[in-house]
């Protein structure tokens, strides 16, 4: 290929690139806008599938595009917050966190098999993870618009044998992140392979 091929081509890519993660981003703000309740946990946890659309990206177009995915949905989502921004704080580290590591896993190991093992690990870290950041970073905001004896009290209203924030979040927060995150990966598992050559704007199906 020649360079001047090259210096066109390239623009190209990079205005596709950018244009999908835009799009991505606006899917995924809406769909954590569908949020839902789900047993077993404080009204205050909700399920979306808003990582959905930033694990593919993250595959299709690289992890720097996952990341900026989840940044563009919780930017929109802030406009409209009912936690003082606390919430998309927190959404935004754990779906980076999530996406990040499988979009790098990926980028070095481009098969299914790859995919499975990126998004698992990304899985793994982002449960993993959630319990140093509720802990040392969601929650304390929290506490400034509810007390934290009240937030407990949520979870003891569940299961009364939790004592503590720390005991909460490993019974509650991490289990519930993990399988957050594996109904994202079961489902890109499921499409990505479709999806990928109308995202790349391409024939490829890696």
């Amino acid at each position: 290929m020649s360079t001047q091929t090259q210096a066109v081509t390239q623009p190209r890519i990079n205005v596709r690139t950018i244009t999908m993660t835009a799009m991505f981003g606006a899917i995924s703000a809406i769909l954590m806008m569908f949020s839902f309740n789900v047993p077993l946990m404080p009204g205050f946890i909700k399920m979306d599938l808003s990582e959905l659309p930033a694990l593919i990206g993250a595959f299709s177009m690289g992890p720097a595009s996952g990341v900026a995915i989840c940044l563009i949905k919780n930017v929109i989502n802030v406009f409209a917050t009912t936690t003082g921004g606390v919430g998309e704080l927190c959404n935004f580290l754990l779906g980076a966190s999530f996406v990040l590591p499988a979009g790098l896993i990926y980028k070095k190991m481009k098969t299914k098999k790859g995919a499975i093992i990126g998004s698992l690990s990304g899985a793994a870290i982002m449960a993993i993870l959630s319990v140093p950041i509720n802990y040392f970073v969601t929650y304390p905001m929290y506490t400034k618009f509810l007390p934290l004896d009240k937030i407990i009290g949520m979870y003891q209203a569940i299961n009364p044998n939790v004592d503590g924030l720390l005991n909460c979040l490993l019974m509650f927060n991490m289990p519930f992140t993990f399988i957050k995150g594996m109904v994202s990966v079961v489902i890109t598992i499921l499409v990505y392979k479709r999806l990928s050559p109308i995202i790349k704007g391409t024939n490829q199906t890696r």
